[in-house]
């Protein structure tokens, strides 16, 4: 097999199965996690979870031959796992880090490895460039001998329940449809709603190597079977969770999209509010501005967009809750992480407490009390040498206004090379703003607008590809 260069991403290393992922590969960075263990590690331990894609299994125990190789020891589940579980073990099995073989949300001939530390977050930047600076450093060591697999989740799901208020849920009798999406979130969401007396209905709850032919990410297009599952009027909304169960999206009883922005503002104001967790609240640029007016005396940091970002400020500030567009969800009480099932769970909570059973009333008094979010995003091919010059050029000398809008304030987000790839406008408005950012991998240029109508929001979008197209 040829040996090609291996670069990490934001959140790890995805790639082509067989052509990128494959078991020489898989050594290669396995040894090289090992090399930074040694370097970096103070218990000499690693927790290793896997997805049900393709040679997933595979992969997760060659990389712990390899982590054995090097006298590490290494806590293997012993059976697929979400994502959050290998999290949850990081920060309470007393591990150096933890290796999750999954591509998230990518499509079944794709596969990856994400890697956690010890307090459950993902990876930083400097601790994952790392790892890629040691790879090929040392030919693997390898010691087949010597592996246990054990239960991961008895521990996880025992946490989980000392802290879902499952008695008010069961009273409420509200009832979810859940779509696994055939991913490693499986049944245990039906599996503990049942438990408890909580009537649930799941769909593609077997975990498949293909997703059951469908791309499992938790959005609206890739929902079809929960939509038509909801219209039967059975049920009190929908839940679904992506490939490897750390994401949420949701649905109503009557089978609409609910939009992310809504499913955060609304997380933060109960979580916070109502549940009265300590701390300030953290949420990437890409997330509504209506959460610094329901917190206005409050804290809330506005930070780029990834969820390794939103972590690092939620560990730094001991913040209550944090929160992504792409429907990942962090809570003090949990994880410095994404985590769907204990997301879906918290949100069950929250609809049982507000005394509705119908998602959809839910959100008709919620937007009486809180108003409507009228948000956008364009993602632009843009293949144009020049488009990374963009942002830097704006930053550098800001407009005063942008078309009628005056630019009240700016934020620059800067990448791992310290170069600005993300710029946000705010404007005077209540709210309203506009944030640009470029891809660094692909030819995308990404436009993101909330306004105070839908019509406002188109124009702020036009203006952001304006920019570009000078």
């Amino acid at each position: 097999m040829e040996r090609k260069k291996i670069i990490f991403g934001t959140d790890g290393w995805r790639g082509l199965l067989d052509q990128e992922l494959n078991d020489l590969n898989i050594q290669r960075v396995a040894q090289a996690f090992a090399e930074y263990i040694r370097l970096k590690g103070k218990n000499n331990r690693v927790v290793i979870g896997y997805d049900n894609r393709r040679n997933s299994d595979v992969f997760a125990r060659l990389f712990a031959e390899v982590l054995r190789g090097n006298r590490i020891d290494v806590l293997l589940s012993d059976r697929i796992v979400p994502t959050p579980v290998v999290s949850f073990t990081c920060k309470h099995g007393q591990c150096d880090a933890g290796v999750m073989i999954t591509a998230s949300h990518n499509p079944p001939q794709y596969n990856g490895i994400k890697f956690k530390a010890a307090n459950g977050s993902p990876f930083a930047t400097e601790e994952t460039a790392l790892v890629e600076s040691l790879i090929d450093h040392s030919l693997p060591s390898i010691d087949d001998k010597n592996i246990e697999e054990i239960d991961l989740m008895t521990a996880y799901l025992q946490h989980i329940e000392k802290l879902i208020d499952f008695k008010a849920i069961a009273a409420s009798g509200i009832r979810p449809a859940i779509d696994s999406m055939a991913g490693a979130g499986g049944s245990i969401l039906g599996d503990l709603l049942n438990k408890h007396g909580i009537s649930s209905k799941t769909l593609h709850g077997t975990p498949q190597a293909d997703f059951d032919g469908r791309l499992a990410e938790p959005v609206e297009r890739n929902l079809q079977p929960l939509k038509e599952l909801l219209h039967n009027g059975e049920f009190s909304l929908g839940l679904a969770t992506d490939g490897d169960a750390d994401r949420l999206g949701v649905m109503t009883d009557s089978g609409k999209w609910m939009n992310v922005q809504e499913t955060i503002l609304y997380l933060a104001k109960y979580y916070k509010g109502q549940r009265g967790v300590d701390g300030p609240l953290v949420k990437t640029a890409s997330v509504t501005d209506r959460i610094l007016q329901l917190f206005p005396g409050k804290e809330v940091a506005d930070v780029q967009v990834g969820f390794k970002y939103v972590a690092e400020a939620m560990l730094e500030k001991q913040a209550a809750f944090g929160a992504e567009e792409s429907g990942g969800f962090g809570f003090k009480e949990h994880l410095p992480e994404r985590d769907g099932i204990f997301s879906g769970l918290i949100f069950l909570e929250m609809l049982a407490k507000s005394g509705s059973t119908s998602l959809d009333k839910f959100i008709e008094e919620k937007r009486k009390q809180l108003g409507h979010i009228f948000y956008g995003r364009v993602d632009m091919e843009n293949d144009s040498p020049v488009r990374h010059d963009v942002l830097p050029t704006l930053a550098a000398q800001v407009p005063e206004s942008l078309d009628n809008f005056r630019v009240l304030n700016t934020q620059n987000y800067t990448s791992s090379r310290s170069l600005i790839n993300g710029l946000k406008f705010r404007f005077e408005g209540n709210p309203r703003w506009l944030l640009l950012r470029v891809s660094e991998t692909e030819p995308i240029v990404r436009i993101y607008a909330e306004g105070e109508n839908d019509d406002e929001v188109q124009t702020l979008l036009k203006i952001g590809k304006k920019l570009f197209d000078n």
